[in-house]
């Protein structure tokens, strides 16, 4: 072969990678996901159902099975190596509402590796939002819980199975699985150097016992005035108060599988005591760890826990595994901040927020599974004094899957944000991603209106059964815009594929009030693939525009042979 055809394979070989690289979506994710429904099963599979309160709309791909009896069991070879598992699960609830017991068998090859006792007090929400406890209010919704396993040593090849071991008085009389995940977790990282404990006797004090709070807060302390790093080793630590950690503070555990912070079920009705990291300066570092509260139920009026605060300029937060709080992280007044490689799960709210003065910053590479608010958020609202202009945030090459309320991402207004490069699947309770001017952005006391201005961009997402029923909007589209009483301008929707839409693949809809009309303009559809639509509702189509809409749409090098446009006061053109 001569030189020249040598140097012609190696630029095809490099802009072929090149091209694979720009066409993936969401997160690059180290675990592997094995669906109960596609297992060997003695159980019942459930599905697919796609309306509202029901557990198979919750379930992954809408199917699950359900174990009703002991000794009942799904079984599947594994295709990987892993030390870790986490299984989907969901219990029925307790007539009074605070949830049921069971307890899952889980074997290898036919040998027990152990038993897990698992629970539906984490699960299960009622009625009208904010939503209670109460199964007389119906309506029922967050059906499912995950349950996390550790030292399980499975190797390629190895046939597992989940099983419905036995019940014991007053235990669950059934059992439903949606999915298991498979993960080679590495060893737990060892303390860098220049690094303070939090496990230090003269932190823990005399009379410590069981609860690490008052050592966080002692350790943070010193390595605000040294300049040390704090690090948190493998274990289980119980916070029952605020850790506020100020400018140049780095926090490292030994990773997130390996070192977790823990609320105490006792107190967490008491929202002073629940696990609640608080940002309160610039150049602070978060990595590797979990917080695992124990939040049952949704208090708007409740301050959140998980992630929040302020984290000033040039701040990070990687690796987190945040689970059973209100919220997995509600952020304000950050510029240029990195959240990188986090995980969301079973959060009473959002998944990840960046509220008030937002600028510059970046949610890469995070999922966000079962949380009861969008998965991914920018709001730029206006309750607090905002520090920076909000715009030009980024969510990118993120994963949205299976909230119970809500979209898997939303922009509510800024200046020149964007989603790209991610992947919503099974977004059965609202839009894979919404534009909205639902929620308020302005104040006029302080002359501040962080309505939508520049560029706003969806780019180079893939959705997959998305457009779910909204308790409030009713059937969401996959993709939404919604024009609700204030215009919106400036929207650029490009290379996104969308399958397999429950409602309308896209939709342009209003909410008008007197003499507040808003009106779309300055958008843009172009490269848009859909494919079936409508598998949960009737006379849905691919692109729709509701009466009430005013304002314009420009479509680009895509086909829609199914738009439909109530509306006499909103344009259609193509480029």
């Amino acid at each position: 072969m001569n030189i020249k055809n040598k140097c012609l394979i190696i630029v095809l070989v490099l802009v072929t990678s090149v091209c694979f690289a720009k066409e993936k979506y969401g997160a690059t994710i180290p675990w592997t996901t094995f669906e109960a429904e596609q297992m060997k099963t003695t159980g019942t599979v459930l599905g697919p159902k796609y309306g509202p309160y029901q557990v198979e709309t919750e379930s992954s791909g809408q199917k699950c099975v359900k174990l009703s009896a002991k000794g009942q069991f799904v079984e599947f070879t594994s295709t990987v190596i892993a030390n870790t598992m986490v299984i989907r699960y969901s219990l029925p609830d307790k007539k009074e509402g605070n949830g049921l017991n069971a307890t899952l068998g889980v074997y290898r090859n036919g040998k027990l590796v152990g038993r897990q006792l698992i629970s539906s007090r984490y699960s299960w929400l009622y009625g009208k939002y904010p939503f209670t406890n109460d199964p007389s209010a119906g309506k029922a919704r967050n059906f499912y819980n995950e349950v996390r396993i550790t030292n399980v040593q499975i190797k390629k090849g190895d046939l597992i199975r989940i099983q419905k071991d036995e019940s014991q008085s007053g235990e669950a009389q059934y059992c439903i699985i949606d999915l298991a995940d498979l993960e080679n977790v590495a060893p737990a990282l060892k303390a860098p150097a220049n690094s303070l404990s939090v496990t230090g006797k003269n932190f823990l004090g005399s009379d410590f016992k069981d609860d690490y709070t008052a050592a966080f807060r002692n350790c943070i302390a010193e390595a605000a005035k040294t300049g040390k790093s704090v690090w948190i080793p493998t274990g289980t630590f119980k916070i029952t108060g605020d850790i506020v950690v100020p400018a140049n503070v780095t926090i490292q555990g030994a990773g997130m599988w390996h070192t977790i912070l823990t609320g105490d079920e006792t107190l967490y009705t008491d929202a002073t005591k629940r696990v609640r990291i608080i940002g309160n300066g610039n150049n602070i570092h978060l990595s590797d760890f979990a917080i695992i509260g124990k939040l049952n139920y949704r208090s708007d009026s409740e301050a959140n826990d998980g992630i929040v605060g302020s984290y000033g300029t040039n701040s990070t937060i990687s690796r987190l595994w945040v689970e059973h709080t209100k919220v997995g992280m509600w952020i304000e007044n950050s510029s240029k901040l990195k959240i990188t490689d986090c995980r969301m799960r079973n959060t009473i709210a959002d998944g990840i927020n960046f509220c008030v003065g937002m600028n510059h910053s970046t949610i890469e590479n995070c999922t966000a599974r079962n949380t009861g608010d969008d998965c991914f958020a920018i709001w730029p609202t206006t309750f607090m004094k905002q520090e920076f202009s909000p715009g030009y945030n980024l969510i990118t090459h993120c994963t949205a899957q299976l909230p119970f309320l809500a979209n898997g991402s939303a922009i509510y207004g800024g200046d020149s944000n964007k989603i790209e490069g991610c992947l919503f699947t099974d977004i059965s309770q609202g839009s894979a991603v919404l534009i909205s001017t639902t929620f308020p952005t302005e104040s006029k006391d302080n002359n501040i209106n962080n309505n939508f201005s520049g560029t706003t961009v969806i780019a180079d997402c893939k959705i997959k059964a998305s457009g779910g029923f909204d308790h409030e909007w009713g059937w969401r589209a996959a993709v939404e815009i919604c024009v609700d009483k204030r215009s919106i301008s400036g929207i650029e929707i490009n290379n996104l594929t969308i399958t397999n839409s429950l409602s309308n693949s896209i939709s342009v809809i209003a909410k008008n009030e007197g003499e507040k009309v808003g009106v779309l303009s300055n958008t843009v559809l172009k490269n848009i693939s859909v494919s079936t639509y409508g598998i949960a509702a009737k006379d849905k189509h691919d692109l729709f525009i509701s009466a009430n809409a005013h304002g314009s749409l420009v479509i680009i090098n895509s086909h829609f042979p199914d738009l439909k446009n109530e509306s006499k006061s909103f344009a259609l053109s193509r480029r």
